[in-house]
């Protein structure tokens, strides 16, 4: 039956393709906005947020310019946010507050919101072993996308959809997002690679970023930087404006009435496919096909020339890109980048990988003016956070397997945020309009 079916839709393929097939010269014909993007790559107007923005130009006398990137949460720059944490404290926790209650937390609220998170990250009674473990998959997001659908039937108010019901349940969420995610890959590793099998439990005194790899390790431990940089990790990916594909399914999804733990997986469904939340996964492919081709790390000619073949689709997976470099809305430079980089050198010097820092560092250097000549690109080239990210969960010893899924366990609290703020400002479906190009057969 499979092969048979396998059979029929490689050969009726070729119908789909013929008869579905739609010129984008009718884009532009009908003034059709493809992927909700203007001419210029500029994002369509779909609706407002007070939850976070994105700045990349400023208009000076009358003239729209490209500025170095802004990300801005509930009305703070992301730079001062980062700023304002101690160096001995990790802030995940309270910026995720700040996103979904709108406000920075005092040190009670914040003291009570850790707490409840702590509490709030278990699973029920043998989850983890009926749910997670009985179809083990290599692809993280599926099987955490599967979690979070189960973990409905055991919610007696899966349908409520009033705002204290629905934080509830998105506090809950972020709680066990990363269960979901180390339990996932270990019933992976184990059932699927052969290798030993263990459960830690999470610990709810520790952070999120401590929980993360206490779990994920066999013997649980970890270093302050690590954790720390894990950390900011996780707050720099937790929110970024309302425009991106997963956050405006979140958005699109909770207008349909639909329930938490649906909207959730949508957005998680959204959030994998490899436009979106794979990128760091390329940028490491990437690397490790760079050092397996460049002998000399501190040659930059030797440098500019591989990265002139990957340009020239003469190297590497010979799409023509490079990986890591430039972003939809920012042109010249990503703040969460900018940020990032600081920790991520920290990390290297902790982990003695300063070469393999300096062969990013030159490829941060060299990228940008080369695909700006090649492509003749003039608002500007920058690397964007993927660059990095991808560096710091190899030295965190994190596997590919979970890339994607570290993105989710950031992201969870904007999606949140999102959540809510569609629910209660907006009571009306969004439905886009298709313009039907079909035609009439008599």
């Amino acid at each position: 039956m499979k092969n048979f079916l396998n059979e029929y839709a490689e050969g009726h393929a070729a119908y789909c393709i013929e008869n579905t097939r739609i010129s984008p010269r009718l884009y532009e014909e009908y003034g059709v906005n493809l992927g909700l993007r203007d001419d210029k790559g500029v994002g369509v107007l779909t609706g407002l947020t007070g939850i976070s923005k994105i700045v990349s130009s400023k208009v000076i006398n009358g003239k729209k310019v490209p500025c170095e990137g802004e990300l801005w949460y509930r009305g703070y720059r992301i730079e001062d946010l980062i700023d304002a944490i101690a160096p001995e404290e990790y802030g995940f926790e309270r910026l995720a507050y700040l996103l979904i209650m709108g406000k920075l937390p005092s040190e009670k609220e914040l003291g009570d919101f850790f707490s409840v998170l702590g509490q709030s990250r278990t699973l029920p009674t043998n989850f983890t072993r009926d749910v997670i473990m009985k179809a083990p998959s290599e692809d993280i997001m599926n099987s955490m996308t599967r979690s979070i659908l189960t973990l409905s039937s055991y919610d007696d108010n899966t349908k409520d959809t009033s705002v204290p019901n629905v934080l509830r349940q998105c506090i809950r969420l972020i709680a066990v997002f990363p269960l979901l995610a180390v339990y996932g890959y270990n019933a992976y590793r184990h059932y699927e690679k052969d290798d030993s099998m263990y459960i830690h439990m999470p610990d709810a005194s520790l952070s999120t970023a401590e929980n993360f790899l206490m779990m994920l390790r066999p013997d649980k431990k970890f270093t302050k930087t690590e954790a720390k940089v894990l950390d900011t990790a996780l707050i720099l990916h937790m929110e970024h404006g309302g425009g991106n594909n997963s956050t405006f399914t979140t958005r699109v999804v909770t207008s349909s009435g639909s329930d938490t733990y649906s909207t959730i997986a949508a957005a998680m469904s959204s959030l994998k496919g490899p436009k979106h939340g794979g990128a760091n996964i390329k940028v490491m492919e990437m690397m490790e096909d760079i050092r397996a081709h460049v002998k000399d790390y501190s040659d930059k000619d030797e440098i500019k020339a591989y990265l002139s073949k990957i340009l020239n689709k003469e190297a590497f997976d010979q799409k023509g890109l490079i990986y890591g470099m430039g972003h939809a809305v920012y042109s010249l430079s990503d703040p969460r980048e900018r940020v990032f980089k600081q920790y991520v050198e920290t990390l290297a010097i902790e982990k003695n990988r300063q070469d393999d820092l300096k062969l990013y560092q030159k490829i941060e250097d060299i990228a940008p003016v080369l695909i700006a000549e090649k492509r003749k690109i003039y608002k500007g080239v920058s690397p964007n956070i993927d660059f990095f990210s991808g560096f710091v969960y190899e030295m965190l010893g994190i596997p590919k397997e979970l890339y994607t899924a570290m993105f989710a366990i950031a992201r969870i609290v904007g999606w949140s945020a999102h959540r809510i703020e569609e629910l209660i400002t907006s009571n009306r479906i969004i439905r886009p309009a298709y313009m039907s190009i079909m035609e009439e057969i008599k």
